[in-house]
């Protein structure tokens, strides 16, 4: 089995920055808001505390979300893997749950190669393998989301092969 392309490691981060800022923004409006006022009314904190408790708690939330990003990021560079047999693809991946996945080379339909912004800097493409039956709006079944660029061509011209043969 192959791993992916270190640089994947970041869109991981960024993944896991994203989902942080989201919650983040939500629930920190929520508690601030609501029970920040009724707990500092209760407990009688002065108004001169009120500004260092809020930044105090923003900066530890970011520093939580920093370090899940992290460890998230490893886990998931650590626990992705793909190998292309004779006959199928072979896919595993996950965390907490283990998802294996085999897309036979009779159900591609096309094979598309995506290079974002930081596929680009980090030197890296995602493989999209579509195929028939599928219909996941977020991504193709035989979703690879970091290879080298030239492997990346490589895969496709060795994909399209076997797909055309078969025809």
């Amino acid at each position: 089995m192959e791993r992916l392309h270190p640089g994947v490691k970041w869109q991981f981060r960024f993944g896991g920055y994203f989902f942080f800022c989201t919650i983040g923004i939500f629930f920190g409006i929520y508690l601030f808001a609501t029970l920040g006022v009724i707990v500092l009314s209760i407990v009688g904190i002065s108004d001169s505390f009120i500004i260092p408790i809020i930044l105090f708690s923003i900066l530890v939330y970011i520093l939580f979300a920093i370090v899940v990003s992290e460890v998230y990021a490893r886990m998931s560079y650590n626990r992705w893997f793909y190998e292309f047999n004779d006959d199928c693809l072979k896919l595993e991946r996950g965390i907490i749950w283990k998802r294996y996945s085999n897309v036979p080379y009779e159900r591609i339909q096309n094979v598309d190669i995506h290079r974002g912004i930081i596929a680009r800097m980090f030197g890296f493409s995602s493989l999209m393998i579509q195929t028939a039956g599928y219909s996941a709006k977020a991504n193709a079944e035989g979703y690879i989301p970091a290879v080298e660029i030239s492997q990346a061509e490589q895969i496709r011209t060795f994909v399209m092969k076997k797909i055309t043969r078969r025809k």
